[in-house]
């Protein structure tokens, strides 16, 4: 079985027992996590669509660890300018081990 949920402005097709990364959540190390706004569950059969949510479900994981991501340069350059900017920025995730899905 599985579901798409939605976090963090983005969607997730997870599973029982994989590990995700999610934008940041506001949740220590070691606690449980429940996402409610799930769009759809799938897996034996037929798929449940939701409109936009799928009424009673949820999906609930475990807080693996906090961290962040590698960097990335950000340039910005125009021709014949001379005008060159380099920046970086590293994202800040959640990992997140999905435990159980509730329909």
């Amino acid at each position: 079985m599985y579901a798409i949920i939605r976090t963090g402005g983005k969607q997730y097709r997870v599973s029982a027992g994989e590990t995700i990364y999610v934008e940041k959540l506001a949740v220590q190390a070691g606690e449980s996590v429940t996402f409610g706004e799930v769009l759809l569950l799938g897996g034996d059969g037929d798929a449940k669509v939701g409109a936009p949510l799928v009424s009673g479900a949820s999906v609930a994981g475990t807080v693996l660890e906090h961290g962040r991501d590698q960097k990335i340069r950000v340039f910005k350059y125009k021709k014949r300018k001379h005008y060159r900017r380099t920046r970086g920025h590293r994202q800040h995730y959640t990992a997140v081990r999905i435990e159980s899905i509730a329909v």
